[in-house]
Order: C-alpha cells, then structure tokens, then sequence
C-alpha cells in the first residue's frame, strides 16, 4: 500500500464525525461574508445599473441623476478602472460593458450609504441603447451557427467500420434543460483598503486565488497587494468558481475609488438574472449495435449553451466528451463538442461540470434503444459494461472495470429487485390508471481537473508552544465538509485528538496559488498537502521524541496524543513534546504540497489519461407515476457507491444522498424558462423566484432512501485511501428518469421506445405516456428490436424529448399495434 494511502492504527480518518461548524449552521452563529458588514464601521452598499434588454450598444450613460439622490456616494463605470476592465480568465467579459449581452446585463454600479439609497440611485441612472438583434435559445443559435470557443473532436476506432458492422442503427436528437445553483447564500463580497493600500476582500469564492488575480488585474496592482479570505460559503455548487469574482472586483474598486468598505450582496432575483447555470446541451446522435445488443460505434455532436460569454465552457464541454461513455465501452466512436454564443448570463461550472450532460446523452439512448432491440434496459446497459483491459475513448485505461459490476450487484441485492419488479409486474396489471417502474443505472465519473496544472494544492500547517494546531489550506468550505475532513487528516497524521487541530479561514495570503475547490479534488488535493505538512512536522517530532525517550526515531510512534517506543514502557505526551522541541529550537511550521502524479492531456487530439482515478455507483429507483396526470412520487431509491476508505462516513452519506437529490431536481423538476418571443421583454428570465423555479423539497424525496458505501474499496494513491464524493452522486438520479420512462411506456404495448424531454416534469411524463396510449411512440428508431422483423440495420430519427408533437423524422401514427413506432422510417 501507498504512504499516501496507508492508515496508522487508531486514525481518526474513518471515523462518522458531524461537519466541524454543524452546530453554527443550526443555531445561526455562523458568519458568511455579508454578515461581517454588522462588524465593519461606514460601509458603503453598491446595487448594480441593469439593462432589461438583450442585446444592444450603449449610446449613453448619464449617471448625474444618481447623484442627486440622497445617499448616492458615487456611480461606478468604466472609466473608473485603472487596470484592466474584465472580470473573466478569457478576456471577454467587461466588467464595465459597452454592449448589453443579456437581459439584465449589469453596465455601472452605484454605491450608496444606505442600499436603500443605493437602489434608488440605480433606477435614476439613464441608459440609452441601439438594440440588436438576439440569440435567445440554442436552437436559434445552432440555425444561425452562432458558436465561439474551442471545437473538439473525441475519436477511437474506426466509426464507419462499426456502423458497417452493426444489425441495428438508430438515430435521435435530446434537448436538455439548464439549471440553476439555487445556493442558499447569493454572491457577496465586502472589501475595503488599509492605511498602506492593501486590499483585502471577503468573498463567497471557490477560487480565491482567481478571484485574487483578477481584483488585481482590474486594479492595476500585483497579486501580493491583494488578500482575498472566504470564511465559508452558504452553497456553491461550482457558481461560485468563476462568477464572483467580478462582483469582489466592483467592492475593490469602490473601496479604492471612496477609502470605505464597500459591500456587494445581490437579491435573490439579481442572482437569478445575473449569474450563470448549467449548461443546457442539445445532441444528435447515431448509434450502432450487434445483433446480440453491444454498441458498435456511436456518432454524436454535442452542443452547450455557453451564454454571451466564454467562462468555463470549453472545459465543461471537454469533460462531456469525456463522460459519454459513462460505463460503456465504446470501441468505435466520433463525438464532437461546440459552445453555442446565446444572448443569456454566461454558463458555468455546476455540480459534475459537464460530465452529467455528456453521461446523460448515453443513458438517454440506452433508455430508448432497448425496448426496440427487444431487451430489458437493465440488461442492455449490463451486456456494455467495461471490461478488464479496455480504455475510454480518449485512451485512458479503465483500471477498476470490477467496481461497476460491484456497486451493480451489490444494488441489486441490497434493493431485493427481483422480487419487486414481481410485485410491481402485478401491480401494473392490476391497476391501469396508475404504473410503477423500477430502473437501475451505474455511473463511472473521472476525478481530477482537465487542466494538468490545476492538479496541485497546498497548505501551511502551525504547531503552537502549547501543542495546539491551526491548518491552513487552499480549499474552500461551502457545506461539503472539506473542513472536516481537513482536520481529521491533520489529527491522524500526527497521531493527536481531533479537540488539537483547529481551522483557519481559506486566505490568499497563507496558501497561494491554489485551484478552485471544484470537479471534486478538495479532498485529495488540500489532504494530500495537510498530510504532506504534518508529516514533515511528525518527523521532526519524532526526533525530538527518540532522545528524550532513548531510541531511534524510526521506532517512535505518536498515537492519541502520545509518544512512544517501540517494546519500551517509556512515554512522552504531545503538549511535553512539542515544549521540548520549541526549547530546542525545532521549526514547528511546515508548508505541505501536493501535486497529483500520472496525469497527461493533450487538449488538440483529445487524447491521453486526463483523471486519477474514476469513482464508481449504482442506484435503483422505483417510482409511481399517475396516468391522468403525469404526477409521479419517488417510492425508494437503493444506491451503493465507491468512496474508496470513506475518510468521514456521515459526510460522505450526506454529499450522496444530497448529490442525488440534486440531480434528480435536475432530471425532473427544474425547469429554467426564458422569454423566446419578439416582444419587449425578449430574453427576460421567467423563472425568477423559488415561486416560478420549481426546486426538489422533502416532498420529492424518497419515501425509502437507503445509501451504502462500497466496503474494501482503498484506493491507492490517494489520501489515505479515499476517493472523491462531492459531484459523483449526482449522476445516480439518472435512475428516476429511466425509471419514469419504463412507466410512461408500462400505459402502452410493450416493445415501444420511449421519448421524455428532460426535465421530465408531471407534464412531460403525461405527455409521454398519452403518446404511448396512443401507439405512436416516437422512439430511437427502426424496426430493429428482437423479432420486430423490420428494418434491420435501418435507420430512423427520433424526437427530440421536446414538446409532444415535436418529431424528428418518425411519423405519428405509424406502426400502430404491439410494435408501435418500431417501422417507423425503417432503413434497408
């Protein structure tokens, strides 16, 4: 076993702990980053100028009237910046625009001593504009080939061979929705400059070195005259990767412009309009599949709404190339990826960063296919499992293929399917106004950073003269636990209670350089670097203990406190040792680094072993979905999933269940509409409130919710045998869709190959399942099914999930009967 993976005996790693500010969170004492104006004297409020059109030049900007409004202190615009004016990484996101973008696009910013008077400053500023034409939603801007960014293109093998080969060929398209963070703490940031010019910045950040650089470049000043601290977020779920920093640049600059803290915290309806979601995506795809249902090649495009501006799209869109697979092998394939440029707020990370698109695409067509090539879905997707000795098509090996089949099974088991799909088979018979289904689905999802440089963490860990420690590290805490975890790496590396160790807030100033805590490597990279400090703090130690203990320093060991010799009676306790060691004058500082070994990419052939390692799942959803309505309930979820050795059970539990939940809002629930019409309000976001937004609550849960961690799973080369969890099981909801599917189709002959838009909403599963009633299932295809006796090696098109009399070259109405839609369009 690994150093870096091997546990000593009684760790504190491993242990179910709760999250280390559980109880501040509950009794409402923890501090975010707008609750420290109550303690900042003379803070000035700023409240952003808002343009509610989507697309035009700004002829004129009159910001006098603000003035006149009492309380009004000063505007912001873009001949305040005395650096450079852009908030983003690609240099194409002016902080200050000259050009509206988006609805609601932010052009000046007002500060007032109240936010009152600030509010109201903003409403007096005049803004003219030559309005343009628009791109509101990706179909209009794939129709008018409006893209930017990156292209790439993903193959192996030989795609046209693998069609040549296939008995069945099916063709379709998907549309799936955005969505939005929804964070219980909207962004904020609060900055102000001391007596010698430095400028420090509260922000709610994942990457506070990022939003470090660009608070500097928009200043005009050096990293090391700007220190940015997160204290903790209320949420992020990778919104806060990339978008805050502009709003800490607008608090920076309004502090260096005025001499007073300048406070930025947007309503719940700004960050809704103003700030960036998931990626919705659009696909076509063409699949191929022997007789005996393995997929011979697979064509797809992929297209992301990437908003008016680049942010992070071209990775996301990387890293859906690089998931389409999920557990599948694929031996011969051709995907390509774009960026569509929409007239909307810039996409950007969410939970899974592009790899639950990319992974939803395969599943989707797994759902579809195998009702017409006459299979079970649950078999269809276990005859395509990896296998030992096979690679990703991207060229990375899949070193653990077992783990799929494990969490599979063990799913399998533990959620007694056998025996309820039984049950459920009689219920269906007996009740033909409402249906049950049970589906299960696997998820293998790459952990690391796309980017090989963003690999790398660091951490500063201090050991007092009365044996207590601080860590610092470079990750960021926004409820997932980092934190925790943190402090039980620390206490198990240098073999003391937890009660030692204590945390400090995430600062630039301590540990520089460091990623963004996002594509779930918090843990594995700022562990790695805790471990790394602690170890070289414990050597030291050890020395110090050998002499005073009379033995060599290999064979001293620290547990619980407490120092001792290998076969010797004779011991030391942490608070005399580390006493000894200060008097002795031994350095009780240390920096840790990390950098994570074996990753290698090349971005132009979209080749090479870009993660560590992969984390493995499976989970089974039963639902029950209403015939006249299309409501459904979750009746239970079974899931089993890899954390390698959990380093905190509790935690990881939690990060499952509340990934899932997420991800089954996605899937089902919410659906982000914008106005697509050529009135006045063209562009508007409609859903702007939790009123309009509809978010997964205790009624969408699971009446049964079981989550079991995978046992004997260690993962070598990684901290202390663990694997990472944060965004992972969000991908196991696709089983409530599949599971949504097989009962829409439950209404209808058998054999059908269901269509469901996703979300899949109470309306768009009564949708599905009333063109199921009616036989004219617009499904992935041709007549191919087992005994479907048409079509072989036929092609033909497939809806696009979209709206119910949406068809995609499939007519309705055809095929009436027990194979309804299979010869549709059938080829050959």
């Amino acid at each position: 076993m690994s150093q870096l993976s091997e546990r000593p005996d009684k760790s504190v790693v491993g242990l179910s702990m709760p999250h280390e500010s559980a109880s501040q969170h509950v009794t409402g004492t923890a501090l975010y980053t707008d609750d420290l104006i109550h303690r900042t004297k003379d803070v000035l409020h700023a409240y952003p100028v808002q343009v509610m059109k989507a697309h035009g030049r700004i002829t004129a900007l009159r910001t006098g009237p603000a003035l006149t409004v009492p309380g009004v202190v000063r505007v912001l615009t873009g001949a305040d910046v005395p650096g450079v004016n852009d908030a983003g990484m690609k240099h194409d996101e002016p902080l200050f625009p000259d050009q509206v973008m988006f609805h609601g696009h932010a052009v000046a910013w007002v500060l007032g001593e109240t936010l009152e008077a600030a509010r109201l400053g903003a409403a007096a500023v005049e803004v003219e504009l030559d309005e343009q034409p628009s791109v509101i939603s990706l179909e209009e801007a794939i129709a008018a080939e409006s893209f930017h960014g990156a292209r790439p293109v993903m193959e192996t093998g030989d795609v046209d061979v693998g069609f040549a080969d296939s008995a069945h060929v099916f063709t379709g398209e998907l549309r799936f929705s955005d969505q939005e963070h929804f964070y219980l703490e909207t962004h904020a940031a609060l900055a102000h400059i001391d007596e010698a010019g430095q400028v420090f910045v509260q922000s709610s950040t994942q990457h506070p070195s990022e939003t470090q650089e660009i608070v500097a470049h928009v200043l005009g000043l050096h990293s090391h005259e700007v220190t940015v601290q997160c204290l903790r977020m209320g949420g992020g779920f990778g919104g806060k990767e990339m978008q805050p920093h502009g709003f800490a640049a607008v608090a920076a600059l309004g502090a260096r412009l005025t001499g007073r803290p300048v406070r930025v915290r947007l309503n719940r309806t700004q960050d809704l309009t103003m700030s960036g979601k998931r990626h919705g995506f659009h696909a076509s795809w063409r699949i191929g599949f022997d007789a005996e249902g393995h997929i011979q090649a697979l064509d797809a495009t992929l297209t992301a709404d990437g908003g008016w501006s680049l942010d992070l799209s071209e990775p996301v869109v990387a890293r859906a190339l690089c998931h389409i697979d999920n557990t599948y092998w694929l031996p011969n394939a051709r995907v390509t990826g774009r960026i569509a440029r929409t007239n909307k707020v810039s996409n950007t990370a969410f939970r899974g960063f592009g790899g639950p698109q990319g992974m939803l695409v395969i599943e989707d067509i797994m759902g579809r296919c195998a009702p017409l090539l006459g299979l079970d879905p649950t078999e269809l997707r276990e005859r395509n499992f990896y296998r030992p000795g096979q690679s990703t098509p991207y060229g990375q090996p899949v070193v653990q293929p077992e783990r799929i089949t494990a969490v599979w099974e063990q799913v399998k088991q533990n959620g007694g399917i056998a025996e309820r799909r039984r049950e459920i088979a009689a219920f269906n018979a007996a009740h033909p106004h409402t249906k049950r289904a049970l589906a299960l689905t696997a998820l293998k999802f790459g952990i690391s950073f796309n980017l090989t440089a963003f690999n790398q963490g660091g951490a500063l860990v201090l050991i007092y003269k009365d044996g207590s420690v601080l860590i610092n590290h470079g990750g960021t805490e926004m409820g997932q636990g980092l934190h925790t975890k943190m402090l039980q790496v620390a206490a198990t590396t240098l073999g003391i209670p937890l009660h030692k160790v204590r945390l400090a807030p995430t600062r630039t100033d301590k540990v520089p350089n460091t990623s963004a805590t996002a594509a779930s490597a918090g843990t594995d990279l700022n562990g790695a670097a805790v471990k790394d400090a602690c170890e070289q703090l414990r050597e030291r130690l050890l020395r110090v203990a050998a002499t005073r203990l009379g033995t060599n320093a290999a064979d001293v060991r620290i547990v619980e406190g407490v120092a001792r010799g290998l076969g010797s009676d004779a011991e030391l306790g942490w608070d005399e040792l580390v006493r000894t060691a200060y008097f002795q004058r031994v350095q009780l500082s240390a920096a840790g680094f990390y950098r994570t070994e074996g990753l290698h990419w090349d971005a132009k052939s979209f080749q090479g072993s870009p993660f560590k390692y992969f984390a493995h799942g499976a989970a089974a959803a039963e639902v029950e979905v209403d015939g006249f309505t299309g409501a459904y309930r979750i009746r239970r979820v079974d899931i089993v999933h890899d954390v390698g050795d959990s380093l905190s059970p509790m935690i990881d539990i939690g990060q499952i269940e509340g990934g899932f939940v997420q991800g089954a809002g996605w899937l089902t629930l919410e659906d982000l509409r914008w106005d697509t019409g050529d009135g006045p309000n063209r562009g508007r976001l409609l859903t702007q409130a939790a009123s309009t937004y509809k978010l997964p609550s205790f009624s969408e849960m699971p009446e049964e919710f079981h989550v079991t961690l995978l046992r004997n799973a260690t993962e070598e080369g990684a901290v202390y045998g663990s694997k990472a969890v944060g965004e992972p099981p969000l991908m196991l909801a696709f089983s409530v869709r599949e599971a949504l599917r097989q009962a829409a189709a439950a209404f209808g002959p058998a054999g059908i190959g269901v269509e469901l838009a996703s979300p899949a909403t109470p309306e768009a599963v009564y949708w599905a399942l009333q063109t199921v009633r009616g036989g004219a299932a617009r499904g992935a295809g041709a007549g191919a099914g087992a005994g479907a006796g048409a079509g072989d090696g036929g092609e033909s098109g497939a809806g696009n999930g979209g709206e119910p009399s949406a068809g995609d070259g499939v007519e309705p109405g055809a095929g009436q009967g027990p194979r309804a839609g299979a010869g549709a369009l059938s080829g050959a």
